[in-house]
């Protein structure tokens, strides 16, 4: 974790269930979930995919079960798969049925759609005996008439009681393996819905705003929705719904868990400067220059580019690595110490073989290495800066005075009138 002493509230203490060998609530780790866009009948493609979203860091893959052909692909797929695989079922009751028979590792059942209570708890009834755990996937968009009349419309009460519909069901016939969502593509209502069953549940919570659309304002709802809650405490699991490569919903979780210290980090974090009249460099190419030569190698660190050396290092001083422009030179530096200057044209270059060497050897072993002359060079860099554009390297100074004029002649007073 980056910080222990700064953290999200704590977590909400929930019921554990397993997903195959994910466990989801209690003092499990938040898990990422995404949903495969293929045919599942299509294994060889679906696999495919699959693994690439296990590598972006999905723990837990749902794939659609609408078909008998999809269900024979379930079959096939199950035992090949790196991660769990849950089946997403809407409307057959036998859909649910051939999945379980194909050994998936958890169902996913909409109780808006799948109504007939006989149905609901003879699946309950099959998945109680095979072990295997079900997600109440409650929907705003698809909610049972009756609840909309009821309650208005789709209220965040209409949503959990949906869930405790639901739920009533599985206790009919001993069925508790259960996480619940409740889920809406309007941000406030869904917040406020997973702040209610969080109170009246005590099963996980899966997380999502459903139908976020695609980036980045998709990126930004869901964002919205998930990080606030999980900031709350709540939430045991999540899935990005963007209109986008699945892909891209497996990475997006897994870089906000990290960003809230809910993971461990395994991916990239790159920081960089907004840039100002100090910069030395063109820091928005740098930096894409520099991300994309770490995502590819999977360097899982805090990375920095900044634009200039005189706060460069200093702002940055708690990223495992990060380099600052100056006076054509690059200042490479480990926690904020200055280990290294290189010319401007290997920045990159430099930053990168940095990384890797970090990754092999630890922080410790490569601080002990650092250039003993470096920073005496990074110091003549920046008070070289500093000298010739100054701490007002904006010019803001000029224009609070120019400010300052106009609201003085502003308010001052006419004098009398002479006649």
């Amino acid at each position: 974790m980056a910080n222990a002493a700064v953290s999200v509230a704590e977590r909400r203490r929930t019921r554990q269930i397993h997903v195959g060998d994910v466990a989801v609530g209690g003092d499990a780790p938040v898990s990422v979930q995404s949903m495969t866009t293929t045919k599942t009948a299509d294994v060889e493609g679906t696999l495919q995919q699959i693994y690439a979203l296990a590598g972006a860091g999905a723990d837990i893959v749902r794939c659609t079960c609408n078909e008998i052909e999809a269900a024979e692909g379930l079959a096939r797929i199950v035992p090949r798969s790196p991660v769990p695989i849950v089946a997403d079922i809407h409307f057959h009751v036998e859909m649910a049925l051939a999945a379980l028979d194909a050994g998936v590792n958890g169902l996913r059942l909409n109780p808006g759609n799948l109504r007939k209570p006989e149905e609901i708890k003879l699946v309950a009834s099959e998945a109680r005996d095979r072990g295997v755990p079900i997600r109440i996937g409650v929907n705003a968009g698809s909610l049972d008439k009756s609840l909309y009349e009821r309650f208005g419309g789709a209220t965040p009460e209409a949503l959990i009681e949906s869930a405790r519909k639901e739920l009533a069901y599985f206790d009919e016939v001993d069925f508790h393996d259960v996480k619940i969502s409740v889920k809406a593509s309007n941000v406030a209502l869904m917040i406020e819905a997973y702040r209610l069953a969080s109170e009246t549940f005590d099963y996980p919570l899966h997380l999502g705003v459903t139908e976020a659309g695609p980036p980045p304002g998709g990126l930004v709802k869901a964002t919205a929705g998930i990080a606030t809650l999980l900031a709350e405490g709540i939430g045991d699991t999540i899935r990005y719904s963007l209109t986008a490569d699945p892909v891209e919903e497996a990475r997006a979780g897994r870089q906000l868990l990290e960003a809230l210290g809910l993971r461990e980090r395994k991916g990239l974090d790159l920081i960089a400067c907004p840039s100002c009249g100090r910069a030395e460099i063109d820091v928005i190419r740098v930096a894409k220059e520099a991300q994309e030569a770490l995502e590819e190698r999977k360097i899982p660190l805090q990375v920095a580019v900044m634009g200039c050396v005189v706060n460069g290092p200093g702002e940055a001083r708690e990223a495992d690595l990060g380099i600052a422009a100056g006076r054509h030179r690059g200042h490479l530096f480990i926690k904020g110490k200055i280990i290294r200057v290189v010319p401007e044209d290997e920045m990159v270059e430099a930053l990168v073989a940095e990384a890797e060497k970090i990754v092999a050897e630890g922080l410790e072993a490569r601080l002990a290495l650092a250039d003993e002359s470096a920073e005496g060079e990074a110091e003549a860099d920046r008070q070289a800066l500093y000298d010739a554009k100054g701490a007002d390297a904006n010019h803001s100074d000029e224009v609070v005075v120019r400010i300052r004029k106009h609201l003085d002649a502003g308010t001052k007073k006419p004098g009398p009138d002479p006649a």
